[in-house]
């Protein structure tokens, strides 16, 4: 009789699962050297790994140095329609970043928060470092605004009562009395509020769960003339909403 052989196993995905334990375990945040000690892996490994769950959102650097757990391991745990949905979104997200040379981003109105559920990037359209997340910045951010404008009044109340208005960059709105929302179909606008020489625009997306949007970023300089992106934006966003009924 021949030797049964067990199933064949992926060594490095199991160390990257590793990662994602020893993170959580030490409430979410750790440094890559106690990550390392922790799973008992030589560190240069450790670096490599972290690099590539922290690129496809799993984990999400910080400034100091630390690792959290990133914006992919809430949709994965609690949004498994919304992974659905943004399958079928997928081709109109890259589509967008193809058509604007730019990073796409898709976020969400879940459980009162508002969470990014998707980032479609590329070679020639990198990522920004989203170095304040959304849910704590949405008043100086496209995405954030679009969903606030479009949330019911009691909504909106809510949440902004839950979020302060953090002072990122000069241009950022603290002031709730001063704070401009778009009207529920209309473009928002990020004009260097949520990080100097980054501008965004942010469409509404309509879901059967709630109000969603869809945004990309750019310079300044770049987007003067914005009248084309406006539309590429508006047209995409309106895939998006039928793939996400779909969803």
């Amino acid at each position: 009789m021949g030797e049964r052989r067990g199933p064949t196993l992926i060594q490095s995905v199991q160390r990257a699962l590793r990662l994602l334990e020893v993170v959580a375990e030490r409430d979410g945040r750790a440094h890559a050297k106690e990550i390392a000690r922790a799973a008992g892996l030589p560190l240069p490994t450790v670096y490599h790994l972290l690099r590539t769950l922290a690129h496809e959102g799993y984990l999400q650097r910080l400034d100091d140095g630390s690792y959290v757990l990133g914006h992919r391991l809430d949709v994965v745990s609690r949004h498994g329609a919304a992974v659905r949905g943004v399958v079928h979104a997928r081709p109109a997200l890259e589509w967008l970043r193809d058509e604007l040379r730019s990073c796409i981003y898709l976020a969400r109105h879940v459980d009162g928060e508002i969470v990014i559920v998707e980032i479609v990037d590329g070679p020639k359209a990198p990522r920004i470092d989203l170095w304040v997340g959304v849910h704590d910045a949405a008043h100086a951010t496209a995405l954030g605004k679009s969903i606030l404008g479009q949330l019911p009044p009691a909504d909106r109340e809510d949440y902004l009562a839950r979020h302060p208005l953090h002072d990122l960059t000069p241009r950022t709105v603290v002031d709730r009395r001063r704070l401009r929302l778009p009207s529920p179909d209309a473009v928002a606008v990020d004009d260097e509020e949520y990080a100097v020489g980054v501008r965004c625009l942010a469409a509404p997306v309509a879901t059967a769960t709630g109000p969603a949007a869809l945004g990309f970023v750019t310079s300044p300089a770049a987007l003067r003339d914005h009248t084309g992106a406006r539309q590429a934006l508006s047209t995409c966003a309106a895939r998006v909403s039928r793939a996400l009924s779909v969803g």
